[in-house]
């Protein structure tokens, strides 16, 4: 899994059928230490109903087509959950409330 950013979304109105009516978004990897961003943006299936500003798990591959949204949709990343807190080494990296 891969903890990412929600930084924007995409609108598509001509897209492969199975993509229709689906919600994607568009999220950064961030590193979990100083929650900064740490790699390029990629596009995303939110499973869960998140939003621009949020901190969310991603997975990828196979992974990503393993949710009842995204079964036999052609997709590569999925957003699986919402973040509310990451605790490294003992030390609170984020708190949804903030920190």
């Amino acid at each position: 899994m891969i903890i990412a950013k929600v930084t924007g979304s995409i609108v598509a109105t001509t897209k492969a059928e199975k993509l229709k009516g689906k919600k994607l978004l568009i999220v950064t990897p961030l590193d979990m230490k100083n929650i900064e961003e740490d790699g390029k943006p990629i596009v995303a299936i939110d499973t869960v109903g998140s939003g621009v500003g949020e901190v969310v798990l991603i997975v990828s591959g196979s992974s990503a087509r393993q949710t009842e949204i995204t079964n036999g949709v052609p997709v590569d990343a999925a957003i699986v959950g919402i973040v509310d807190q990451i605790e490294l080494n003992g030390t609170l990296t984020f708190s949804k409330g903030g920190n």
